[in-house]
């Protein structure tokens, strides 16, 4: 049953990223509406535990209460690599929302404390880098 349970959720988790928010215009593919924002942290020397434990225990549930969707996160594979950059992707159903859900989870009083907390003995991370990005009408996530 344990594993029926999982399936079913597995499948409405990828019908969600799938389905379509928008369609382009009248006739045209149907083209997911939502923006996507990519970013990619970059660590302080020796922090990525930190800054992955920060995700796993606070950030996520920040991110999904601002109405954030969260498509997924990622470490590079390379050993030197992955311990300095952290990449992840949003979903928002439009630049607007986006900025609306950003401006809400860093006046989060939960999200301030988890920060500060994690901070004590010095910054998680030196650099960010944010691109938003959209669908095109041949991208397997319309």
């Amino acid at each position: 049953m344990k594993r029926l349970t999982m399936l079913l959720l597995a499948g409405v988790v990828v019908a969600a990223i799938a389905a379509p928010a928008a369609t382009a215009d009248e006739g045209a593919k149907k083209v997911d509406g939502r923006v996507f924002e990519i970013r990619t942290y970059y660590a302080a020397p020796g922090k990525m535990d930190a800054l992955n434990a920060r995700f796993r225990d606070h950030t996520c549930k920040l991110f999904e209460k601002h109405g954030m969707t969260i498509i997924g996160f990622w470490n590079p594979t390379d050993p030197a690599d992955g311990q300095k950059r952290l990449i992840y992707i949003l979903a928002f159903p439009s630049r607007e929302a986006a900025t609306k859900s950003w401006e809400a989870f860093r006046k989060d009083p939960e999200w301030n404390a988890a920060r500060s907390a994690s901070e004590k003995d010095g910054k998680l991370v030196e650099k960010v880098d944010s691109v938003f990005v959209h669908a095109t009408d041949y991208s397997p996530i319309k």
